[in-house]
């Protein structure tokens, strides 16, 4: 195996990218990029659907262009929303290719796995399909992302084993939650010997803007960001080799690249603060939204549920008034009133969130 699964580190994750207007802000995107390298860090991650689609090409266009291919490594996936048979395969990961700007992918990840979509991946034949890939050279390393439940994960590990690493919600939040099941999930991937890649180390935001009793027990530690200590639960793991980090901005990527230079694991005061900010949290009930906008590209009414749960969160920690959430989505923007209940949304969403009832919980 490659040395990176030997060490801990800090990898970028390219869904929620700056966007200026429709487009991906380059310039900052370029910035990013040549800060992260700088650093010493390497490892970058894209999906097809990412931003639209407009993720893939941006990293061609910034990353691609203006490096040689031996200077980063490159992450990217098979959705199931992207095929229906095993000749949709090939077409699909070429045309990705094409759009990254390169001749292979360093890591290849089957896409949120999950017990409703496994069977159409297997009767796609695409693990052969991405199997045969591999020993063409067009991948380094078979993966996998997964959203479910640890008996799902520990049928597919044991049916497929050519997936060489594993890809996890793992949180303070999520933890020991009995949806997510993160620590179980975890537990059995290391059973089946898998290496261990973190996402939503911070839940898409929720473990940035905290509410303040939470906030205040890792102020009295000062050493660090809020995402800071998120990210040093995530990696603190023995198993995890990568901790993804979805940066938005250059104020992001100095934070995050401070916490892993060097990373140091939590001590047991940290451990507790983490622990007692769970409870905190679990309080305000919060909706566990992790933006990953899957829900906005499938919505015929083109609603940004992320955005609405977004504001609705930072209302519920008391991080800004009811008047304020409101301002954050004028008139000439669909509202959670649009929603038709169609439950396209649902069918997509890793966290299993009941969308319909939050967006009509919202506009009462």
């Amino acid at each position: 195996m490659s040395n990176i699964f030997n060490k801990k580190n800090l990898g970028f994750g390219c869904m929620r990218l700056k966007m200026d207007g429709e487009r991906v802000d380059y310039a900052e995107f370029s910035k990013m990029i040549d800060a992260f390298l700088e650093a010493g860090f390497n490892y970058f991650d894209t999906a097809h659907g990412y931003i639209d689609g407009k993720s893939e090409t941006a990293i061609r266009d910034c990353l691609s262009a203006r490096y040689s291919r031996d200077a980063f490594i490159l992450a990217d996936k098979l959705s199931a929303w992207y095929f229906e048979t095993k000749e949709d395969i090939l077409p699909f990961f070429n045309n990705q290719l094409g759009l990254c700007g390169v001749d292979y992918f360093d890591f290849y990840l089957f896409h949120c796995l999950t017990r409703g979509n496994y069977p159409k991946y297997k009767n796609a034949d695409s693990f052969n399909v991405i199997k045969q890939l591999k020993e063409e050279g067009k991948i380094k390393h078979i993966g996998m992302s997964f959203h479910d439940t640890a008996d799902v994960l520990d049928m597919i590990l044991t049916e497929q084993p050519c997936i060489e690493f594993v890809q996890l919600q793992i949180n303070y939040l999520d933890f020991d939650d009995p949806g997510v099941q993160s620590k179980a999930c975890y537990d059995v991937a290391v059973k089946h010997g898998k290496k261990v890649i973190v996402m939503e180390p911070v839940k898409g935001g929720a473990l940035v803007n905290l509410p303040h009793k939470a906030a205040e027990l890792f102020d009295n530690f000062k050493n660090g960001s809020y995402a800071s200590f998120a990210l040093r639960y995530a990696a603190t793991f023995k198993e995890v080799f990568m901790v993804l980090s979805g940066m938005g901005n250059m104020d992001m990527m100095t934070d995050n690249i401070s916490t892993f230079s060097p990373f140091v694991p939590l001590n047991d005061d940290e451990l507790k603060a983490t622990d007692k900010a769970r409870e905190i949290i679990r309080e305000v009930r919060q909706i566990p939204c992790t933006k990953c906008n899957y829900c906005a590209e499938v919505c015929p009414k083109n609603i940004p549920i992320s955005d609405i749960f977004y504001s609705y969160n930072k209302f519920l920690a008391a991080k800004i008034t009811r008047n304020k959430a409101k301002e954050e989505f004028p008139a000439n923007r669909p509202s959670a009133a649009d929603c038709i209940k169609c439950s396209k949304c649902e069918s997509v969403c890793p966290q299993s969130i009941s969308i319909r009832d939050y967006l009509e919980k919202i506009a009462k």
